[in-house]
């Protein structure tokens, strides 16, 4: 039996790699990050309810919209999973005893290599395709419909706005610089359905992309791509980003060189799962919200 929508919220670590990166990028988006990590709070804190028997009720209907398998949420929940596993489990053991401390970049050099440019780019493309697809799957809408998603981004808030955030500055900024879009628009544009289909993060999510085949979905991967570089424009120029600027909010607390920052790629993918941890929250949420309509 699948973990129930609180347990997944409950078991959320308060402190680990991830959180720790996710704080750094608070500068990003000042204030939007909370990092919840318990789902009856998440019912108060949403509702300001103070009434324990509406507090139940809403727990309760949250519970049972998360448990029925004609809703979406239990499948975006395995995207955002799938997609952030791919790369997570080589360090997660190794890290999972240097939290606290500042960590010192050089002893993990031996177990990386240096990130590849153009399987971080199809990096960045496939977790955008998967927010695509999962919010699709959240909000009951056809798998396809990047409109309706490119309008939504403009509203995104909270746990989804960081997770774009850290899209944008993790798989952007660090690896690429300020011509990201660039690099990855030049990856897509000459890629083979081939390459698409034996990529190991896309074969893992591929059967719920749109496209019908891997010439379809690649289509489909370069128009959500296409759709949301206006925004992540946006994004990085409104908030006057540059990779300087998020690295040195993340160096408080790993030590690295500038001239490592390949490594520091290959790093964060292996040491974090921000996908699926604010995915998590993000799905909590909106199944709180949807729960208080209904009971």
């Amino acid at each position: 039996m699948s973990k129930s929508i609180y347990e997944l919220v409950d078991n959320l670590p308060k402190r680990n790699i991830t959180t720790m990166v996710l704080n750094s990028l608070d500068f990003v988006v000042p204030g939007e990050w909370k990092n919840p990590t318990n789902f009856e709070q998440m019912i108060r804190d949403i509702s300001q309810e103070t009434d324990e028997q509406w507090i139940q009720k809403i727990g309760d209907r949250a519970v049972w919209l998360y448990n029925d398998k004609n809703q979406g949420y239990q499948r975006a929940l395995w995207l955002y999973q799938t997609v952030d596993s791919a790369d997570y489990a080589l360090g997660a053991a190794a890290l999972a005893n240097k939290v606290g401390e500042k960590i010192g970049f050089l002893g993990f050099l031996n177990k990386l290599t240096p990130s590849n440019q153009k399987a971080q780019a199809l990096d960045l493309a496939i977790k955008l395709v998967v927010e695509v697809v999962a919010f699709c799957q959240i909000n009951g809408l056809p798998g396809d419909s990047i409109g309706d998603f490119v309008k939504a981004l403009k509203e995104y808030e909270g746990e989804a706005l960081m997770r774009m955030a850290a899209l944008v500055c993790i798989d952007g900024l660090i690896p690429f610089g300020p011509d990201f879009i660039l690099a990855v628009k030049s990856t897509l544009d000459n890629l083979s359905p081939k390459e698409l289909s034996d990529n190991g993060a896309f074969s893992k999510v591929s059967k719920f992309i749109p496209g019908g085949n891997p010439a379809g979905q690649l289509a489909f991967v370069n128009r959500s791509f296409g759709a949301v570089t206006g925004w992540m424009t946006g994004f990085v120029g409104d908030r006057n980003l540059t990779q300087d600027k998020v690295m040195k909010n993340l160096q408080s607390f790993v030590e690295f060189s500038n001239d490592q920052l390949d490594y520091v790629a290959a790093f964060l993918d292996m040491s974090t799962n921000y996908f699926e941890h604010t995915g998590t929250q993000s799905i909590a949420n909106r199944l709180i919200r949807r729960a208080m309509l209904e009971v």
